[in-house]
């Protein structure tokens, strides 16, 4: 009985909150851009479900993804589709819908729609045109590995999202080393087949010592997180096969002891050094056997390197 009293309890209340979230102010001939459940189809929000049932369409950026999330939600709302090739297309037939004064859903896949996903330029062309840009907020895949890194301070909040790594491995040694050189945590994203390489480079580039979270299937199942230095990050991840697998939320921790390194502060004997370095050996060699002789953290000359290659 007590269960019973409980589960009725919890159906009023929830029919009273839905009550609420109907009756808010819903404008039309707006864009509602909508964050969705990065993996477990419990963390849509309310107010979410409400506009997404609400509005006439709802922009996807692959609809069959998105109607298994609206059919578990029972929402029956027509789809669009708005990936990265056809946002253009897409983004007119938007703005013509709101002409007419309809509401309109901009959803991904999972999470924060345009953002490190496609969307941004339908929100420009939507404000461009004088349309109204309503956010959604909830569900995503930055916030939720920051909340559980414990990477950032209260008293120092600041962290960079840098997305996607480049998938070329010469690309990639190049856009970590500009990274590696920011003051504060820095967020990346990850898939499975390139985490191998992905990895190898930055323990390559980062001090051994420097702080990463691997933060794997955020709210899923087999969800995994789990911080040690960098040094340590191959050997963990070669103990078990299963931790390859899934999407991967990286957050690199801001150095211990953040140094701002600029060319003036190499000194000159110091300069001499990693020219000399780089006139015979690549970047990252340069860089590794520079820090080895002067004691200077390997990312911050390997930054300076890149800015001095011959």
């Amino acid at each position: 009985m007590a269960d019973m009293d409980g589960l009725d309890e919890g159906a009023l209340t929830w029919k009273r909150h839905a009550q609420q979230v109907a009756e808010q102010t819903w404008p039309p001939a707006c864009l509602y851009v909508v964050a969705t459940p990065i993996g477990n189809l419990g963390d849509l929000s309310l107010r979410a479900w409400e506009a997404l049932r609400r509005c006439d369409a709802i922009a996807a950026e692959d609809t069959r993804t998105s109607r298994t999330l609206l059919d578990a939600w029972g929402i029956a709302t027509p789809l669009l589709s708005a990936h990265r090739h056809n946002e253009q297309q897409a983004a007119e037939t938007i703005v013509q819908r709101l002409s007419q004064g309809q509401r309109i859903a901009l959803v991904s896949d999972a999470g924060a729609p345009a953002v490190s996903d496609p969307g941004a330029r339908i929100v420009r062309q939507v404000q461009a045109a004088g349309y109204r840009v309503m956010p959604l907020p909830g569900p995503s895949a930055v916030i939720t590995a920051l909340m559980a890194s414990g990477a950032t301070r209260d008293d120092e909040p600041g962290f960079a999202f840098a997305g996607f790594m480049p998938s070329k491995p010469q690309a990639r040694r190049k856009w970590l080393g500009r990274w590696l050189n920011w003051p504060v945590p820095v967020v990346l994203f990850e898939t499975p087949h390139r985490l191998q390489a992905a990895l190898t480079d930055l323990c390559a580039l980062a001090a051994p010592d420097r702080l990463l979270t691997l933060a794997r299937e955020l709210s899923k199942r087999f969800e995994e997180i789990h911080t040690l230095p960098v040094g340590q990050v191959l050997d963990w991840l070669a103990e078990d096969s299963h931790r390859s697998q899934g999407e991967f939320v990286l957050v690199l921790h801001a150095p211990v002891a953040v140094q701002e390194t600029s060319e003036d502060d190499l000194s000159a004997d110091q300069q001499r050094l990693m020219e000399a370095l780089l006139a015979e050996l690549s970047v990252r060699d340069a860089a590794r056997v520079g820090a080895a002789a002067t004691g200077l953290p390997r990312d911050h000359l390997y930054a300076w390197a890149l800015r001095h290659k011959p």
